[in-house]
């Protein structure tokens, strides 16, 4: 006897959450380990809480669940990062997707991922160098 097309789609739900649990965890672990991302990651207070923040996030954006409620933008603000770390962050966040989520659902992390990033550099760093690229936080002299 085969399962309701309802219980699949449950049991789809579950075992996506359990990726993106995962695909946390691992993309965490590479910014931890990376030279560049290392310092900033091993800032972060409590870090099993914000693992299951993001881990919410991630739930609320792939799957429509309710569990996250806030505001990414406002949490980074004020984290030494350069325009330089948000490339790595994509990077590393890019493998660890595609290592750990169904392909679909990693596609749709990494779109989602790229624009948060395009947003973020663009309310950190709203003034550009002459080479077009972000270059600071602060307005030319």
């Amino acid at each position: 006897m085969s399962d309701s097309p309802e219980a699949s789609v449950v049991t789809d739900r579950a075992t996506i959450e359990v990726a993106i649990s995962t695909c946390v965890r691992a993309f965490y672990d590479k910014g931890l380990a990376d030279p560049l991302l290392g310092p900033i990651f091993g800032a972060i207070p409590e870090l099993d809480h914000h693992l299951d923040v993001i881990a919410n996030f991630w739930s609320k954006s792939l799957l429509g669940t309710d569990r996250y409620q806030g505001h990414p933008f406002a949490v980074h603000i004020d984290l030494p990062v350069e325009p330089e770390h948000f490339a790595r962050w994509l990077e590393l966040f890019t493998e660890a997707a595609r290592e750990n989520l169904p392909s679909v659902e990693a596609e749709q992390a990494i779109a989602k991922a790229t624009h948060m990033s395009q947003c973020f550099q663009g309310g950190l760093f709203p003034f550009t160098g002459a080479d077009g690229k972000p270059s600071s936080r602060l307005p030319p002299r």
